[in-house]
């Protein structure tokens, strides 16, 4: 197994160690239809009217959308509550009344409708504290882009299942934690964390400094996943299902790593490469844990002779 070269000093970002990248594709297809707008595509738990709204966001309850005319955003009784709300991870999106009419289908709006999200979402600091607090060898999954919930839902209940310490996901242009994840992802939820965050390069680099070594999945290009020795603090960063991993992302990633395939498929569902990675992530541990065992039980043996 070839050794993780020694990460460089996260005290100084400007060092050169980024891999050699070009863009590239990482799943073949979609699995949604990539006309349809992302909001659309989530479970739309709406509330709409003004009233309604305002005290969504007077109460602690997490909101993952608001939709709201221009005029109605800068209203005094709105304005404030808004900037908290985006903030704690709120997409806020202005459009006019006929796309309001839409999207509660002709309901009695008044300017604005907000999504209630199923989910509170953690602060990424706090993640990355308890993720550190529970392990030595923390993984910590960042999801860029995914889009489908479906998918999203699938790498949730993998990543608990194998033993992740948690999940990063961005607010924009990505599927945020609806009824449909929360059913794919099969009760994995209720003891897994979910951090969403505005800019996940920025995300990235808050990772580094806290000591995880970033890697991130490439249909091609990479590093075979068979060949690392994946150890430490890991950020495991999966791309979207259209176009994999973006260019600012793999910049940010200490190392892109490839799974080998032997078919026709050019490359994988990202929830299945997700699965895949993950298992030879804790295959490696197990491995270890499993020779150190057997190790001392050979040493006891020896003793009692």
């Amino acid at each position: 197994m070839t050794e993780k070269p020694h990460p460089v000093s996260r005290n100084n970002p400007h060092k050169s160690r980024k891999p050699t990248i070009k863009s590239r594709k990482f799943p073949s297809k979609p699995t949604f239809d990539p006309k349809t707008s992302q909001e659309d595509r989530e479970d739309n738990d709406l509330v709409y009217g003004r009233h309604s709204v305002l005290a969504a966001l007077e109460s602690d309850r997490q909101l993952n959308r608001i939709w709201i005319t221009n005029k109605l955003h800068y209203d005094p009784r709105f304005h404030s509550l808004l900037q908290t709300a985006k903030a704690k991870g709120t997409v806020i999106d202005e459009v006019n009344i006929q796309r309001l009419n839409q999207i509660t289908s002709g309901g009695n709006h008044q300017g604005v409708a907000a999504q209630i999200a199923p989910y509170n979402y953690q602060d990424l600091d706090e993640l990355i504290t308890q993720a550190k607090a529970s392990t030595d060898e923390p993984v910590i999954v960042i999801a860029d882009g995914i889009a489908d919930p479906h998918n999203l839902g699938a790498i949730i209940r993998t990543a608990e299942a194998l033993g992740a310490q948690g999940l990063v996901i961005p607010q924009r242009r990505a599927a945020g934690v609806t009824s449909t994840v929360t059913k794919v992802a099969a009760g994995a939820l209720e003891s897994f964390p979910v951090a969403r965050v505005v800019n996940l390069s920025r995300a990235l680099e808050t990772l580094k400094s806290a000591g995880f070594w970033i890697y991130g999945t490439a249909a091609e290009g990479g590093k075979l996943l068979h060949s690392m020795e994946l150890r430490g603090a890991i950020g495991l960063v999966i791309g979207s299902e259209e176009n994999g991993l973006s260019l600012l992302t793999q910049r940010c990633c200490d190392q892109l790593i490839s799974i080998p395939l032997g078919g026709k498929t050019p490359s994988l569902n990202a929830s299945v490469a997700a699965a895949i990675t993950l298992y030879e992530v804790y295959r490696q541990r197990w491995s270890d844990k499993l020779y150190l065992e057997s190790v001392s039980d050979a040493t006891v043996k020896r003793t009692d002779l």
